[in-house]
């Protein structure tokens, strides 16, 4: 079971560094959010495996706070997109 675990740590370890990297080329707006969304939940699942692999209950907190904040994150890159997308929008129909 532990060498499970650990294939799958080290599977989305490269994962998210892959999307790391999605996240710098781009090349849309849009593709850095997705990525960014994606790579707060693939920080969530290893939290959630080492809170397993490591039986420390602490993990489990810091994992429910990872997401809240990865929520927020996503929601304001959201808000801030649309209000950019809206501006050019406005600009381009003038």
């Amino acid at each position: 079971m532990d060498k499970f675990l650990i294939t799958a740590v080290i599977i989305l370890s490269i994962l998210l560094i892959l999307c790391l990297v999605r996240a710098i080329i781009g090349p849309k707006i849009a593709d850095r959010i997705v990525s960014v969304n994606m790579m707060g939940t693939i920080t969530i699942a290893i939290i959630a495996i080492l809170t397993v692999l490591l039986d420390e209950g602490y993990l489990a907190d810091i994992c429910i706070i990872y997401a809240m904040i990865s929520f927020l994150a996503v929601v304001v890159l959201t808000t801030i997109y649309m209000g950019i997308y809206n501006k050019r929008k406005q600009e381009g129909d003038k």
